[in-house]
């Protein structure tokens, strides 16, 4: 697969570049310092995905999200690996605004469980998506707690099986998982979708959605710092 790295600090940057080369199963094509030089390398080489931070020059505020809805608009064939040292709300709700399809939100720490990252650069080429699972714990955390939030409908069953969809993970994992079976695990996902309204169109990536969908229902805290306040919710 071949991949462009956007990445401000040079020793990280260049250690993703070596630790995913030396997979044999990726190929940098463009190593980058900001968002900037990311489009054009995209625009230049048009890789099958990125892997870029969140927070780049030249405010180091939300510059790769910014590039990565440029990305996904221009270019629908290319996914997105959001990296952030941050677990935080707000940059997924901007983020995944425009739609989850072929995005990705990790923590930085991933970049040294290598599977793992593979794991999200295939599912965002293909179009999926993927959330870290401490990001789907801090959105779970701050709104299960709300009375009037779409989660408060759920069992806790279904919220453990939201949990792993959320972590990309398919219907027969997750049986495994909570050693259940792959029908009931059906049924649990099913109920969730009807309970979060999510419709039932085959373009829309809805087992990431569904932990997003609900954040358009409760209210939001402030923006990070510098950030674009989102102008709508998820898909």
């Amino acid at each position: 697969m071949r991949v462009v790295i956007a990445e401000d600090h040079y020793l990280v940057r260049e250690g993703t570049r070596r630790l995913l080369e030396d997979t044999g199963d990726i190929r940098v094509v463009s190593a980058v310092g900001d968002a900037t030089e990311l489009l054009d390398a995209v625009e230049e080489l048009r890789p099958e995905a990125v892997i870029a931070d969140i927070r780049m020059p030249p405010s180091h505020h939300t510059e790769g999200i910014a590039a990565a809805h440029a990305i996904r608009a221009g270019h629908p064939g290319i996914g997105v690996v959001m990296l952030s040292q941050h677990a935080d709300e707000n940059y997924a709700f901007d983020l995944f605004r425009r739609g989850t399809d072929g995005l990705a939100y990790l923590l930085k720490e991933r970049i040294g469980e290598l599977d793992e990252l593979l794991r999200a650069l295939r599912e965002v080429a293909a179009g999926r998506s993927v959330v870290d699972p401490r990001i789907v714990e801090v959105l779970m955390g701050s709104h299960t707690r709300a009375a009037d939030a779409p989660l408060a409908a759920l069992t806790r069953r279904e919220l453990d099986v939201l949990r792993h969809m959320a972590e990309g993970k398919t219907n027969r994992a997750i049986a495994a998982e909570l050693v259940l079976s792959e029908s009931t695990i059906e049924k649990h996902v099913n109920s969730t979708f009807a309970k979060l309204g999510l419709a039932e169109e085959p373009q829309l990536h809805r087992r990431v959605s569904a932990v997003l969908a609900y954040l358009r229902h409760v209210p939001r805290g402030p923006t990070p710092t510098g950030s674009a306040t989102p102008g709508g919710p998820p898909r």
